[in-house]
């Protein structure tokens, strides 16, 4: 092969290179920006401060009624909700013309327009599940956003099989309470408890 054949192969290769490069990072920055872009969903435990235009009382108590009061009104890009007891005695919605950054407080739950809400996921613990029937005893217990110490009193009982755990402000009295119950029941969507099984 000659000089010129060589470097021909060289300068081939080269662009076969350049080329595979150029299509990566095209690829890696489009997927970054679609990751970017990907509407953000609501979490349980994040508040959104700032860019409120109103607020109101929810009856329900249930941060998904907040989410669709932003999807029916044009102004709205983003929405904050706070349990009942935590930061007034009612379930509050606030919604807002901006969207604003996330932080960690477990009062609330927050979203933008477009996106329903998540709840956290963590191994035997059912959030916002409420577990009708089959109470043995229950008892008042400092606020736990977590549910964790009722799941924890379950735990300790030989004949407790599953627990619920009432969110403060959705009960009489307002606050927060352990039902330990001796049989397994059929869970239902609510956003005033979590629930659990442990044996």
């Amino acid at each position: 092969m000659g000089l010129g054949a060589a470097r021909s192969s060289r300068c081939t290769r080269t662009m076969r290179i350049e080329t595979i490069a150029r299509r990566w990072l095209g690829l890696i920055c489009g997927l970054a920006l679609a990751a970017l872009l990907a509407p953000a969903h609501a979490q349980v435990g994040y508040d959104r401060p700032g860019g409120d235009y109103t607020s109101f009382p929810l009856r329900s108590g249930d941060p998904a009624q907040c989410a669709a009061r932003c999807e029916r009104d044009s102004r709205c890009r983003a929405w904050a909700f706070s349990y009942p007891a935590t930061e007034s005695a009612n379930a509050v919605c606030w919604l807002k013309s901006r969207v604003m950054p996330r932080l960690a407080l477990t009062c609330c739950v927050s979203g933008v327009r477009g996106a329903g809400v998540i709840e956290p996921r963590s191994g035997p613990i059912e959030f916002a599940i409420d577990r009708v029937g089959g109470d043995y005893r229950h008892f008042d217990m400092p606020s736990d956003p977590t549910g964790r110490s009722c799941l924890l009193a379950c735990e300790a009982e030989e004949g407790c099989r599953a627990w619920t755990y009432l969110r403060p402000g959705y009960g009489q009295p307002p606050s927060a309470a352990c039902y330990l119950k001796n049989r397994i029941t059929v869970p239902q969507r609510r956003s005033c408890c979590i629930s659990g099984v442990v044996r």
